[in-house]
């Protein structure tokens, strides 16, 4: 089973992308800010990290810059899942290491098909 890491500090949007994924026949593990996002990242290697951006302790920026300068981590597709949608906000989490983009609100059918699309490679 395929085990996905959900940063995000708003718990109604934990639970959404958890029962969403769940659903789908992910395992979950969640992390509610950035700091603790890269901590959990390092002790259980998920699949695959959905990291939103705006987020306490440590954003999600840092985070995936710190994840992907680990060479523990680094192989780890991130996700970024946030409600920065404006023009360049993509280029600027991709500068930061994330391997996709999801604004908010979202399609649950569009976060699908992209964790389905992230975890071939996996």
């Amino acid at each position: 089973m395929k085990r996905i890491l959900i940063v995000e500090d708003t718990e109604d949007n934990r639970r959404i992308l958890r029962d969403l994924l769940s659903a789908a026949g992910y395992g979950i593990v969640e992390a509610p800010d950035g700091r603790r996002g890269v901590e959990v990242a390092q002790a259980e290697l998920p699949d695959l990290i959905l990291m939103d951006i705006q987020l306490p302790v440590m954003d999600g920026y840092e985070a995936a810059r710190r994840l992907k300068a680990d060479p523990a981590t680094r192989h780890i597709p991130v996700v970024a899942v946030t409600s920065y949608a404006l023009s360049g906000d993509e280029d600027r989490a991709l500068a930061a290491g994330c391997d996709g983009y999801v604004a908010k609100p979202f399609s649950p059918r569009k976060v699908l098909s992209l964790v389905r699309q992230m975890l071939v490679d996996v």
